[in-house]
């Protein structure tokens, strides 16, 4: 049977918080609160319920009849095992791992009995990240066994002997490899084999060795290393560089597989093609390997004859005799971000990041797909990404969805879109969204119906878009992005009406991305931050976006970069990424306020102006400025939206449209000034 409701089905979602709750707003924090005549400001808000609702998901792995899934973005972390025989989710455990938890390392042990599971988080609170759990009795909970001191846990290896290695990173810090040995319950540091790599996703192991594969696809750029493949001896405790020299350059290694006599491994491409090879166990020097079609390489399964695994295109399969890549052929849904894939009895078990797991037969060319939510997995709210409004629709990102929700009768549809809405804006009545990883722009048109599609593509290397700003001057759809391989970051603008686009690479300087864009009178503004610990960061710089040419720049002397901007008439204001407000002149060209906002605002931050006055949304406050002295007073205090990367606030008709926990909130603000 396949099971397509998650692309029909409608649900209607109570409020989960009181309707139309009135709530006075906090004394300013700098500047007068109200009106000369005592006039007081009304703020209203309204719960619209959760804001997106699924079994989101980031691994699988098949043991015996049972795939394991673990979640994504979803608290508490948790496991299911979906049964093929019956199609149905038969187990589940739960994970207290901390804040924003994600899976995406599972593994076996060679016997079949333990599951290991590493998590990987937002913030660390210094609990366990190691798991195990044990299948024999699975309505036990897995227990914690662990904790690898780089946070983050994002590939699981187990040897024959059952010892098991984890790898991962923490940001600003270079990853180890790690070790549990199930004898004695010891977690050790093997140590680090590539102190420029900024990331570890990619773990192998047999009796004798293992294999660590890194890169740079977080904080790349400068001196960090490219894609990094090290053989681990476990004998000697030593580490050899083993990687292929035509992968080198590839900004990262993503994959790796033993099967049979042989080390399968895989590049996340960057600028160019992602790359495949087949190492000889006996003699790593000896290989093959194939450029493909995709920018990643991962998941790898196989049969006797054939290697299968899964690019950002689909999925592939090489062959073991004719060394060659060809797709595999079937009929089905797209499948979206793979994180899962397994091959058993003529069949390929596909985990997609939708929410489904696709059985697919190779012999038949036919699919059968079935939803998650509905054979039994648990779903619940994510923490929210890009959120848009317009045209009596409220759209909020998440993890392989985008959740529309439509105000006259509250019906909650989910929308089918890989990786990750990032920031998003409804023109025309069409939602247009900045889709991360390395997904360009996409669109939806809610009167056609269907799904949403890709409007525009753009170098891979391009791959994280931050923040979306309408020009309606030029009739251009403005993207703020960063480029995590190679540092830096681009302007991005699309035309709507005519489909064309641009890029104007690291229009700020070679370090800098491009954190937040706002726009007046057919001016971009753009404002600059760092992903590395050192080098300049919060430069402001106005940029004719038909051109990409630069007007000026000017210096805002913040400590940290620029977390958000918003233009309200002639002023153009900023919040900074350690507390701090500054505001612009646009016909000077001066600095003419600043102030410490931290208060109600520290990390990322978004703002927006509506009716007349520019407002702010961080992890913990709504809050607005005055538009002449631009004091700042709380609109929502404790407001406390559960964001995966930063909070988000949109406008339509007058109303703001933010997070309050995993809710969704219309914010009707109506200030005395």
């Amino acid at each position: 049977m396949t099971d397509s409701s998650f692309l029909s089905r409608r649900h209607l979602l109570r409020a989960g918080g009181a309707i139309g709750l009135a709530l006075a707003a906090a004394p300013a924090l700098a500047g007068p609160a109200q009106a000369a005549d005592g006039a007081a400001p009304r703020t209203t808000v309204t719960d619209l319920g959760p804001g997106l609702v699924q079994f989101s998901l980031m691994s699988g792995v098949l043991v015996g009849d049972t795939v394991y899934i673990g979640s994504r973005n979803l608290n508490p972390a948790r496991v299911v095992g979906f049964h093929l025989p019956t199609r149905t989710v038969v187990s589940h455990t739960e994970l207290d791992a901390g804040p924003e938890p994600s899976i995406q390392a599972l593994a076996a042990d060679p016997t079949g009995r333990y599951l290991y599971i590493g998590v990987l988080l937002k913030a660390d609170q210094g609990k366990p990240n190691l798991f195990r759990w044990d299948l024999t009795t699975p309505n036990e909970p897995a227990v914690d066994i662990g904790r690898t001191e780089d946070r983050d846990i994002r590939a699981l290896a187990v040897a024959p002997d059952g010892t098991v290695y984890a790898v991962g990173g923490l940001p600003g810090k270079a990853p180890a490899l790690w070790e549990y040995d199930p004898a004695t319950g010891a977690v050790t540091n093997l140590g680090v084999p590539d102190p420029n790599a900024t990331l570890a996703r990619a773990v192998a192991a047999t009796a004798d060795t293992v294999f660590f594969g890194a890169g740079s696809i977080l904080a790349g750029g400068g001196g960090a290393s490219k894609a990094s493949l090290y053989a681990y001896d476990r004998a000697r405790r030593t580490f050899t560089s083993v990687v292929p020299k035509e992968m080198e350059q590839d900004p990262s290694l993503r994959d790796l597989a033993v099967i049979g006599d042989r080390l399968v491994v895989s590049t996340s491409g960057g600028v160019q093609p992602a790359k495949f090879a087949v190492l000889e166990l006996a003699d790593l020097s000896s290989y093959t390997l194939l450029s493909t079609q995709g920018t990643t390489v991962k998941s790898f399964t196989a049969d006797a004859d054939s290697i299968y695994f899964a690019t950002d295109t689909g999925l592939q399969t090489y062959s073991k005799a004719a060394r060659t890549i060809s797709p595999v052929r079937f009929t089905g849904p797209d499948l979206g971000e793979i994180w899962g894939l397994d091959y058993t009895g003529g069949k390929l078990e596909v985990v997609s990041g939708y929410g489904f797991v696709a059985e697919i037969d190779l012999a038949a060319g036919t699919s059968v797909v079935t939803d998650l939510g509905t054979a039994g997995a648990q779903a619940d709210a994510q923490a929210g990404m890009g959120i848009a409004a317009g045209d009596g629709y409220v759209y909020l990102g998440g993890n392989g969805a985008i959740a529309r929700h439509r105000l006259r009768d509250r019906t909650v549809l989910n929308l089918r879109a890989p990786g990750e809405a990032k920031d998003a804006e409804v023109i025309h009545g069409r939602l247009f969204t900045g889709q991360y990883d390395a997904q360009g722009i996409w669109t939806y048109d809610p009167a056609a119906g269907g799904q949403p599609h890709q409007a525009a593509h753009f170098p891979s290397a391009q791959n994280r878009p931050l923040n979306t700003s309408w020009d309606r001057a030029n009739g251009l759809l403005l993207v703020a992005v960063q480029s995590d391989t190679e540092g830096g970051g681009a302007l991005w603008t699309y035309d709507p009406r005519t489909g064309r686009s641009a890029s104007y690479l690291n229009p700020i300087d070679s370090v800098q991305l491009v954190r937040a864009v706002a726009n007046r009178d057919g001016v971009a503004y753009l404002g600059g931050d760092n992903a590395t610990g050192t080098g300049p960061r919060g430069t402001v710089v106005a940029v004719d976006p038909r051109t990409g040419r630069e007007c000026w720049r000017l210096e805002t002397r913040q400590r940290e970069g620029v977390a958000a901007l918003a233009v309200r008439d002639r002023h153009l204001y900023g919040l900074s990424r350690d507390g701090k407000a500054f505001v612009i002149d646009l016909r000077t060209r001066q600095l003419v306020h600043t102030a410490d906002v931290s208060a109600v605002c520290t990390g990322f931050a978004a703002m927006v102006t509506n009716r007349g006055t520019v407002y702010g949304v961080s992890d913990t406050t709504l809050f607005r400025f005055h538009p002449q002295t631009f004091a700042v007073s709380t609109v929502v205090p404790a407001i406390n939206g559960i964001w995966y990367s930063g909070p988000h606030v949109n406008a339509h008709d007058g109303k703001l449209y933010t997070l309050r926990a995993h809710n969704l909130v219309e914010v009707d603000d109506r200030p005395a000034h």
